[in-house]
């Protein structure tokens, strides 16, 4: 049976580590570190979503990568939750101005992303 792709994206091996191990039994991950690398993933690999936090390093933080996701016909379905230490109703707002499907403001339950994510896939 194959599994649905997810991409990690996140520039802290930590939080890296925990999505692993609320999702690796459900998904297969791929990850990244910085939403150039992540855009390189995508294109790739066709992952059905991805989790992707807005500040990373590098030219383009997850604001402009969920925008440039929406932006291509081939990837404009992938599943793309936002997330962020930053919850304030107009960081919320950009998110969905954005397109993302979610927005998850750390700390955020990773029970209750695991079973978002698995009822939006489903």
């Amino acid at each position: 049976m194959n599994r649905d792709k997810l991409l990690i994206v996140d520039d802290q091996p930590d939080i890296r580590k925990l999505l692993r191990i609320v999702l690796g039994g459900h998904y297969d991950l791929l990850e990244a570190e910085d939403a150039a690398s992540a855009w390189e993933i995508l294109r790739r690999e066709r992952p059905r979503g991805i989790i992707l936090d807005i500040m990373m390093p590098g030219g383009m933080d997850g604001y402009q990568l969920c925008i440039e996701i929406r932006r291509d016909p081939e990837l404009a379905k992938t599943y793309v939750a936002l997330m962020s230490a930053r919850g304030q109703d107009s960081d919320r707002q950009r998110g969905r101005e954005a397109g993302a499907d979610d927005y998850f403001v750390k700390p955020y339950g990773p029970l209750e992303l695991l079973q978002t994510i698995k009822s939006r896939l489903a």
